[in-house]
């Protein structure tokens, strides 16, 4: 699996706790949720690579952190400047966040290359990053299995042909609630689905060819809708008390979903298959909200893990 995002240091504030210098990023996020969930191989090598650039200022114990839980650095590019930065504020119910800054940096000119043992990977997932990024990292990988895309708000207002370039290339679309009101121009978002998927709703309609073959909406406290090939998902919020930080909630629901279809042939046609993979990412990203960042993710125990899988399959009868 290899994961195309951002590696950075965030600055939280929330109503339960604050931080900073928070090892964060899309890639982060995605990658140590997709390896908690990665088949162990006999090797014992990292089933996830990570492609990002990092500044000077990145330190090498969090390199060292994220190697340990089986990440692979060797698409990370070591460059001159400082790594990116990000700095946000949530308030009352959480589900919206107040930017109060973004510092680029290095992420800015950076230009991925994929390694030539990559190019061909189970499963390629373009985090937010820019579209045109996504675009030539999907270029890149003509023969990768099953690949997938997220995006936000800026790209859908300032970039939206090469975003809708990029949907078309990907298998999957993985956005939230907001996000596929804009591109579609619906108020209600389940009306959203239809024009998304056809390609009608984006940059050139139609004519231009069909949009991602699946389409995944993230709700928020209100769970999950996912419209595949194999048919309509929906699944609720896992309901948890422990709420702290919803930061990379998002990226590690993605990083989960894919890791549990990777190396399943024909998983988009699998309703068992995409059921489970839901059912694991809704569950994995209840615990990222109980910590600051991608903390409790990092040291999260297996035996913690199963007993909360246990329960939500109980909660939603299955």
């Amino acid at each position: 699996m290899v994961i195309v995002g951002s590696i950075g240091y965030d600055d939280i504030e929330t109503a339960f706790a604050s931080g900073s210098d928070i090892l964060g990023g899309s890639a982060v996020h995605a990658g140590v949720s997709a390896s908690f969930h990665m088949p162990v191989s006999p090797s014992r090598m990292p089933r996830v690579g990570l492609v990002a650039p990092v500044g000077a200022d990145f330190s090498e114990q969090h390199q060292s952190v994220l190697e340990g839980l089986g990440l692979d650095f060797s698409g990370v590019a070591r460059l001159e400047g400082k790594t990116f930065r990000w700095s946000g504020r949530y308030e009352g119910t959480m589900e919206n966040v107040e930017t109060i800054s973004t510092e680029v940096n290095v992420l800015g000119d950076f230009d991925p290359e994929i390694p030539s043992p990559w190019i061909s990977p189970k499963v390629l997932f373009c985090a937010n990053t820019h579209p045109s990024t996504q675009v030539s990292v999907l270029d890149q990988c003509p023969n990768v299995e099953i690949s997938a895309v997220d995006t936000f708000m800026l790209w859908i207002e300032t970039e939206f042909e090469q975003l809708s370039l990029a949907l078309r290339k990907a298998d999957i679309a993985i956005l939230n609630e907001e996000e596929v009101c804009a591109i579609s121009g619906e108020d209600i978002f389940t009306r959203a689905i239809q024009p998304i998927l056809s390609g009608s709703a984006l940059h050139g309609g139609e004519s231009a060819g069909r949009g991602p073959s699946a389409l995944i909406i993230k709700r928020g406290s209100g769970g999950v809708l996912a419209n595949f090939p194999c048919g309509i998902f929906s699944l609720p919020a896992f309901p948890t008390n422990d709420i702290v930080d919803p930061t990379g909630c998002g990226d590690s629901f993605a990083g989960a979903f894919l890791a549990n279809i990777s190396g399943r042939p024909g998983a988009l046609n699998d309703v068992e298959a995409i059921r489970a993979a839901l059912v694991h990412a809704v569950v994995t990203s209840s615990f990222t909200i109980g910590g600051l960042g991608s903390s409790k993710l990092q040291g999260l125990e297996r035996g913690l893990y199963h007993a909360r899988l246990d329960r939500y399959r109980r909660i939603v009868g299955l």
